[in-house]
């Protein structure tokens, strides 16, 4: 049992220690991920049920579901209302910068004044347009005189892009709204499902949300799988150090063998050790020794090259 535990004892090291670390954040990281995207799927199931909800209600006064500085909650979007008043003409906002399947226009968005004085903000549709900076006398009118409309409650855009410059903005904001055409209106604002009279010149009517549910439910399997990666990771390679040592110190294997090779290792060795070294290069032709005959002539002289390399 002593020696399986020092076996582990290089975990105790600084690099390991701080590997630890390190895989620890990552693990924590990729469960708050996971978590992170398991709640907005959550979310998404929420609002889904309330727009499913308020879709199927018979329509409600306006002053019901919105009122000035108040803001629209979160159960009460795409709640269906009605409101009478006078459409403002003069006073039309541009929504610039508004695609439907990848074809360029914007939204017509029009204060309807109520009888009281008060305002209520009404997108009425969509219009095809190349040019963002179209003047609302370029877009088909509303209906003149009193109008009943009736439509679904949203709730108002935020941050700098509902920044009105000239009668145009990149989103809805009734605040900002009633700031520039210097009325009282009702925060929030009503998507235009249908309008009493009709005008004469429909504009393209306001999308419904999608009520799908989104990629949520992957995003969160995949950051926990990371994390559940990082850990089995660590784990492979504790074990690998201790069996076979730390990386930096271990010997070069000897490359492996391909399927098609015909030579074992044995082979190999037997082929390395018959091999030696030749001290001497191989000689070119061979040297016939000296005879004497009886004389003491050299028998070998006449097949001697002499200074001429001939015989």
């Amino acid at each position: 049992m002593r020696s399986w535990l020092a076996s582990w004892r290089f975990l105790l090291s600084r690099r390991w220690v701080l590997f630890f670390l390190a895989i620890i954040v990552v693990g924590y990281g990729t469960w708050w991920l996971g978590e992170w995207q398991f709640g907005r799927l959550e979310d998404r199931k929420e609002r889904n049920a309330y727009v499913v909800a308020n879709e199927s209600r018979e329509p409600i006064p306006v002053t019901d579901v919105l009122a000035p500085g108040k803001d629209v909650a979160e159960s009460d979007e795409w709640r269906l209302v009605t409101a009478t008043g006078v459409y403002d003409a003069e006073e039309t906002i541009v929504v610039r910068y508004r695609t439907r399947k990848g074809a360029p226009g914007v939204e017509v968005v029009v204060p309807l004044v109520t009888a009281d004085g008060t305002a209520v903000v009404v997108d009425r549709g969509w219009f095809a347009t190349d040019d963002p900076e179209i003047g609302a006398d370029e877009l088909p009118a509303p209906p003149e005189g009193e109008v009943t409309v009736t439509g679904w409650v949203r709730a108002d855009g935020e941050g700098d892009s509902t920044e009105i410059v000239g009668h145009s903005t990149r989103a809805i904001s009734s605040e900002r709204i009633g700031d520039a055409i210097d009325t009282p209106v009702l925060t929030g604002f009503v998507a235009l499902k249908a309008e009493d009279p009709a005008p004469d010149e429909a504009l393209a009517p306001v999308e419904l949300p999608e009520l799908g549910e989104g990629p949520h439910f992957f995003y969160g399997l995949q950051w926990w799988f990371f994390g559940v990666l990082g850990v089995g990771g660590f784990a492979y390679l504790a074990w690998d150090e201790r069996k076979n040592g730390r990386r930096g110190d271990r010997r070069p294997q000897r490359k492996a063998r391909g399927p098609f090779s015909r030579r074992t290792d044995d082979e190999d060795e037997d082929r390395r050790a018959a091999q030696s070294p030749r001290d001497i290069p191989p000689s070119t032709g061979t040297i016939t020794p000296d005879r004497n005959d009886a004389t003491g002539e050299s028998r070998n002289a006449a097949t001697r090259p002499n200074s001429s390399g001939r015989p």
